[in-house]
């Protein structure tokens, strides 16, 4: 296993519930894939999610060293969760593209949150045999 990147972000949950508020689905469907938004909407303190996913995202661009740039979307970057709760990350478009041209073979992500903040800590891994830069 080669570490080819690392990357974390942390954001106030307040800013993305008023995001939300003043956006509403526009933002939402912006920001989040379908499947993060039912994820999101169904659990009870719902803007931690949301502001979980939104550092996760920003984590993971850090950690490819990119980012916004070179054509990614906030899409491109999905957040899922297994049965047991645990987050895994989901790439494409763009995003994609990139990590397979440097060799990027898994993207490992942890999120935590409270009331007032969400964290996210991204790791880029690549095969041992690939140097992606």
């Amino acid at each position: 296993m080669n570490i080819t990147g690392i990357g974390t972000d942390i954001v106030e949950c307040l800013r993305i519930a008023q995001m939300i508020e003043r956006h509403g689905e526009l933002f939402l469907k912006r920001v989040y894939t379908q499947r993060e938004i039912e994820y999101c909407s169904s659990r009870k303190a719902a803007t931690q999610h949301y502001a979980g996913r939104w550092a996760a995202k920003e984590a993971v661009l850090k950690a490819m060293g990119t980012g916004w740039a070179k054509g990614i979307s906030w899409r491109d970057i999905e957040v899922r969760n297994d049965e047991g709760g645990r987050p895994s990350i989901l790439l494409g478009g763009a995003a994609r593209e990139i990590c397979e041209r440097r060799g990027v073979r898994d993207m490992l992500i942890s999120i935590s949150h409270c009331r007032s903040h969400a964290t996210a800590y991204a790791l880029a891994v690549a095969d041992d045999d690939e140097n992606p830069f």
